[in-house]
């Protein structure tokens, strides 16, 4: 079984400036991503691979043992390119420089740090078991509910909730979740599909049972540094 887990790292983030090697807690914040990549790769005799176009985290990586001969296109640096299209042009590179062709790929996404081995041990094993799955994602409770205190502009002008259903209390609203940009794990078929939306017909999720969000804006940052600094997180890294 080949396993390849890419890191996205692009340049130019508009809205935490150099968020990918600002320094969290004393390192870089895609060292979080690195750290727990190698765990994995070391688990299942994977190999990483990293897609950016910043000289600074190459540097970084290569720091931690981790050379890419991958510059990612410019065409794949913008604000509109698709994460998809991103991992399958990375993919494409190292099956080919690799000549061989991966199983399964595992994204870790730079930007939400707050996971661990057992994380991706646990939902590799779920898909893994799943023959029809295609990929799965990582997610956490929603704190709104569509079905109980969201609503949207409807074309009468007037707002209603965003589903329809009766209920009460958000307790007894049908749970949702909401995708916390952590890591997703892809069968290679996935990649064959003609859709490029993460979210399919044959998706699965893994619920974190524990903190796990992603950087936005700055406040953001600034909230998940006192949880590290404070020792305030609700598992270990």
């Amino acid at each position: 079984m080949n396993i390849l887990i890419t890191i996205c790292a692009r340049a130019g983030s508009k809205g935490i400036p150099g968020k990918n090697t600002k320094l969290l807690n004393g390192k870089p914040l895609i060292a979080y991503s690195l750290e727990t990549a190698k765990k994995f790769a070391k688990l299942y005799n994977a190999h990483l691979a990293i897609s950016t176009d910043d000289d600074t985290v190459k540097k970084i990586c290569t720091s931690f043992g981790i050379n890419t001969t991958y510059t990612r296109p410019e065409i794949l640096a913008t604000d509109s390119a698709g994460k998809v299209d991103t991992i399958f042009d990375l993919l494409l590179h190292e099956e080919k420089n690799g000549k061989l062709k991966f199983d399964y790929i595992l994204d870790l996404d730079v930007t939400s740090p707050l996971r661990n081995l057992h994380d991706l041990t646990e939902a590799f094993n779920m898909i893994l078991t799943d023959t029809e799955a295609l990929n799965i994602f990582s997610v956490s409770k929603a704190i709104k509910n569509p079905y109980f205190n969201m609503v949207e502009k409807k074309e009468s002008g007037y707002y209603h909730l965003v589903k329809l259903g009766n209920f009460l209390t958000r307790q007894s609203a049908t749970p949702v979740y909401e995708m916390n940009a952590s890591f997703y794990f892809y069968k290679r078929s996935f990649f064959e599909q003609v859709q490029k939306s993460v979210v399919n017909n044959r998706s699965l999720i893994y619920l974190v049972p524990h903190t796990c969000f992603d950087l936005d804006h700055p406040i953001d940052f600034e909230f998940m540094e006192f949880m590290l600094v404070n020792n305030k997180l609700d598992f270990t890294l």
